[in-house]
């Protein structure tokens, strides 16, 4: 893919900061440390909670629990979209009574957050969700916002957004794509 192909939206060192900022965002909504949980959405939602799970530790000087969800079989679009392999949920505790922040690289049409909405809701009553994203990209079909977002980029629908993180990948940064990623 030539470079014109590619737009560096943030680089390595925004990104960095853009985590801080998000960091100290969901500090400011969680109550008390103790009842936050990170749960990230498959496949880069994972990594970006897995970074700001270690950031927040950082930040508060403890850890923050972190783990991943996967809303494949609550999808409402399953047989119109082909997707990925479903990965499995991984909850490091129950979800009752918590103060949830459900972390994905990005938002389009909102399916993927409802899906993850609802499989959530299947393992238990939180006290409250909170959406957090990299990259809001508009083109919602559903009326869903992100509560924490890293950066909005209005795009057009043949366009794609890439979130590149370390170790994962050999660079960081975050990408808009003008053909899909291959």
């Amino acid at each position: 893919m030539g470079c014109e192909d590619r737009l560096e939206l943030l680089s390595g060192r925004d990104l960095r900061r853009t985590i801080t900022r998000l960091a100290s965002q969901i500090i400011e909504f969680s109550d008390t440390p103790d009842d936050l949980l990170l749960l990230g959405i498959p496949t880069r939602g994972v990594l970006l909670a897995d970074v700001l799970g270690k950031e927040l530790e950082a930040l508060l000087g403890l850890p923050v629990e972190v783990g991943s969800l996967d809303p494949t079989f609550h999808r409402d679009d399953l047989e119109s979209r082909p997707t990925r392999l479903p990965q499995a949920t991984e909850l490091p505790t129950s979800v009752d009574g918590r103060h949830v922040v459900l972390v994905d690289d990005v938002v389009f049409t909102g399916r993927t957050t409802r899906a993850a909405i609802e499989a959530l809701l299947a393992w238990g009553r939180p006290q409250a969700v909170r959406l957090l994203v990299m990259v809001d990209r508009g083109h919602r079909e559903l009326p869903i916002q992100p509560d924490f977002c890293g950066r909005v980029v209005p795009t057009r629908r043949s366009e794609f957004i890439q979130l590149k993180l370390q170790p994962v990948d050999a660079e960081e940064g975050v990408f808009l794509l003008r053909q899909p990623p291959g």
